[in-house]
């Protein structure tokens, strides 16, 4: 115990390494880090309390079935960072358009979020989690924050994370100086680090991927599986995004959410799921691509854009992309 960090005495140690050292951002990941407390609290009962199922909602704006969770995580957040004056906007992938805070409009920072990833395993009780990025604001700080705000590059993040709620509650971040992770004692209500440096094995040898959807991918992804088969790589899949990027993270191998006939844009959002993941995946010394260029580096154009998705040890994602490279667009299909 003599050794034991806690999240916020490990953030202010590292504010130091902010280019804009104004204690915001730090406010910031706190402000995270209290939402995500509140939320594992309430994942880890929401059978008991009604919780469990889907909200009244009919879907968000993604389009999809909104669960009571998803709901829950998505105020939670709101009021946290609402609370702080610590950002000038938020915006998440349950709602439409982003929201600007009036009484800290003058803040330096938005924050995107998506605040229950893999929500449709929460009646099952399998790993879900929380992703967000955090930017600084391009527009005028003596305006109301602007579209613009929100819609820049993946290399523009200035800090990015997720919290997983599994057999352990964890919040894995980065800021640009490498990723660490803390584990939530829920004997003192503290996230503390457990995972100092975190660095992605670079020889990866699993695999996670709806395989359901094989016959809908393109030429260069049924290879690439193929090949996953054939040299005995192990498969996994959650079908959480934080859950299995997680794994990936930690044992090796590549996460994949191709493109399909009936998505050839992708199903995941660039800005709520694959530039933070993105983030962290690059930091920890991984690769991240939409199968023909680096994720961090595709542009935004709204708020709800989707892309592909391979992300992971650098072994594997170059494959696929030597796979889709190899080939001509008309070609893919």
């Amino acid at each position: 115990m003599n050794n034991l960090i806690t999240l916020d005495e490990f953030i202010i140690q590292r504010q130091k390494d902010f280019p804009f050292a104004t204690g915001e951002l730090s406010g910031l990941l706190r402000d995270i880090g209290l939402a995500a407390k509140i939320i594992s609290r309430d994942v880890n009962k929401a059978g008991l309390v009604d919780l469990a199922g889907r909200a009244e909602t009919a879907a968000n704006a993604s389009g999809e079935e909104v669960q009571k969770l998803d709901v829950m995580a998505d105020n939670m957040l709101i009021s946290c960072l609402q609370n702080s004056g610590e950002c000038c906007g938020i915006a998440s992938e349950e709602n439409d358009t982003y929201v600007c805070i009036e009484k800290s409009s003058e803040a330096s920072y938005v924050v995107l979020f998506d605040p229950l990833d893999g929500s449709s395993n929460i009646d099952v009780n399998v790993s879900i989690g929380t992703i967000f990025a955090i930017y600084r604001r391009i527009s005028d700080q003596d305006q109301p924050c602007q579209l613009q705000d929100f819609l820049q590059d993946g290399v523009e993040q200035v800090a990015a994370g997720y919290v997983v709620y599994g057999s352990s509650t964890m919040m894995v971040y980065t800021t640009g100086y490498g990723v660490n992770g803390f584990t939530l004692d829920p004997s003192i209500g503290e996230f503390c680090l457990s995972h100092p440096d975190m660095r992605i094995p670079q020889m990866g040898k699993t695999y996670a991927v709806n395989h359901s959807a094989y016959r809908k991918f393109s030429a260069p992804v049924q290879t690439f599986i193929d090949e996953c088969i054939d040299g005995s790589c192990a498969f996994r899949y959650v079908g959480s995004m934080v859950a299995d990027v997680h794994r990936i993270l930690i044992k090796g191998g590549i996460f994949m959410y191709p493109s399909t006939t009936s998505h050839p844009n992708g199903k995941l959002r660039l800005l709520y799921e694959c530039n933070p993941l993105a983030f962290v995946i690059e930091q920890a010394g991984g690769c991240a691509s939409n199968g023909m260029q680096r994720i961090l580096e595709l542009g935004a154009t709204e708020l709800h854009q989707r892309t592909p998705v391979f992300m992971g040890s650098p072994n594997l994602v170059k494959r696929v992309e030597a796979l889709h490279n190899a080939v001509s667009t008309e070609e893919v299909w």
